[in-house]
């Protein structure tokens, strides 16, 4: 089921929300938990009921392990080291098995020039997210940070539906209290105008916009054979502008709708396209994601506390890793590849102490975080090289045919500005407040944004 789907917004997010308050009003406590954990299980099986078993199966392990290193003594560590090695394999045998079989078996058949059969599998809908979500558990039970004995509140854990597709990655620490609590049990008027104010932000960001710079973006990547100077770019900025307003609008979403149960989900998304270093560029983009990378891989590796060499293997190793995250695809591993020697670049110039100016600091990050995307977005390496051809100018630069590409120009101006200039929603939510306006103001880009509706897209990072 998607969020900017009829019978979500419909019926299934106000049934689930008024369902869950009734029973917290009768005090049916552990039954309003149930509730909500089934109707995420609910809202899993709605994509494909197949996968159930695979994701309680990936439960029922995770708790298992996770209760079972809780209850090992502290002082026992070469034991609780097993089993927690023991979880992490399990669980990216997993996410390997299901993910990248074909590309090992691709890679394979090209290195020994064989045929092995590729097994097709359909990649299940957010199991890097929720297999993220169970490692970072086992992690910080191995660290004597979380403890679950209870089995519904595990699987609502890990289910909880605004962020069990494309995220945020959670911590067990930051999210049971707050069902916990007692106070949340309660309907809260501020949060639930707060929670509708950004899921109808984000809906547009999604269906308005987003949705918009699709087709712009699929026909220079996966249609046209090749392309001008002016294709080229108008291609890699549309979909630089797509993946943007396109996640961020899942992230409000997936806010918006925690809020309606009094639950704050972690901030995902901030303005990332305002960064000026690619440092701040992965301080404010999917910032779950490199919060996990970096207490999960890369300070384990070492982080910065072995000389500069080590560091930057472990930097290196860290974006590699991320990138793989992203798809089973040498693409994917070549824009990590890509992320990870900016950062080299920048720790080699901050330590010349040259300051460059803000603005020229944000162009550079700007550009390269663009051209990085044409590797993240192409299906083939031909796809890629083909865009970057566009861009460098070497088939033309198309100026007699501006014209027709002015429409998509103006809209790619426009909604750059918006991204780089303009207070993003977060902001904006914290400036909240009730009333006639803001009430005005959602209305209306909610009514824009169903009555825009011509198809019900997936978000971009559900491939992910």
């Amino acid at each position: 089921m998607l969020f900017n789907s009829y019978e979500f917004i419909f019926v299934f997010m106000p049934v689930t929300v008024i369902v869950y308050f009734i029973l917290n009003r009768f005090r049916l406590i552990f039954a309003s938990k149930l509730w909500l954990a089934l109707s995420s299980l609910f809202f899993y099986c709605w994509w494909d009921i197949h996968y159930l078993p695979l994701l309680l199966g990936s439960i029922a392990f995770n708790y298992i392990m996770g209760r079972t290193i809780g209850h090992v003594s502290q002082d026992q560590v070469k034991k609780r080291k097993l089993l927690l090695t023991l979880a992490i394999v399990g669980d990216v045998a997993l996410l390997g098995y299901y993910k990248y079989a074909d590309f090992f078996i691709s890679n394979a058949n090209t290195l020994l020039n064989q045929n092995f059969q590729l097994l097709s599998i359909v990649l299940p809908l957010g199991i890097s997210f929720f297999t993220f979500t169970q490692i970072a558990y086992l992690v910080d039970a191995y660290r004597g940070t979380a403890k679950e004995y209870n089995i519904v509140s595990y699987v609502l854990f890990v289910t909880f539906y605004p962020h069990l597709i494309a995220g945020p990655i959670l911590h067990h620490k930051e999210m049971m209290p707050q069902f916990d609590r007692l106070r949340n049990k309660r309907a809260n008027s501020r949060n639930i105008a707060k929670g509708l104010f950004i899921f109808c932000i984000g809906l547009f960001k999604k269906v308005v916009i987003a949705d918009t710079f699709s087709p712009i973006a699929a026909k220079g990547f996966d249609t046209m054979t090749q392309l001008n100077f002016i294709e080229g770019w108008t291609t890699s900025l549309a979909y630089t502008i797509q993946l943007y307003f396109d996640f961020s609008g899942y992230c409000d979403m997936a806010i918006g709708i925690a809020l309606l149960f009094n639950i704050k989900l972690p901030i995902n998304f901030n303005s990332p396209y305002k960064a000026v270093s690619i440092q701040d560029f992965w301080r404010r983009w999917h910032m779950t994601l490199s919060r996990f990378l970096r207490d999960y891989i890369y300070i384990p590796l070492g982080g910065s506390r072995k000389g500069p060499t080590r560091t930057h293997i472990n930097s290196m190793a860290t974006m590699l890793i991320g990138g793989f995250w992203h798809g089973a695809g040498w693409t994917f591993i070549f824009w990590g590849f890509l992320h990870g020697f900016a950062q080299f670049i920048h720790r080699i110039w901050q330590k010349t102490g040259i300051k460059m100016p803000k603005w020229f600091a944000w162009l550079i990050t700007f550009l390269f975080v663009n051209l990085a995307w044409v590797f993240f977005r192409a299906k083939t390496w031909d796809d890629a090289i083909k865009v970057l051809k566009g861009m460098i100018g070497l088939n033309g630069l198309g100026l007699s045919g501006l014209s027709g590409y002015l429409h998509n120009l103006m809209l790619i101006a426009v909604f750059f500005l918006v991204a780089v200039l303009f207070r993003n929603s977060n902001e904006m939510l914290e400036r909240f407040k009730p009333g006639w306006k803001s009430a005005a103001f959602a209305a209306f880009i909610f009514v824009y944004a169903v009555v825009y509706f011509n198809k019900v897209s997936e978000f971009l990072y559900f491939s992910f």
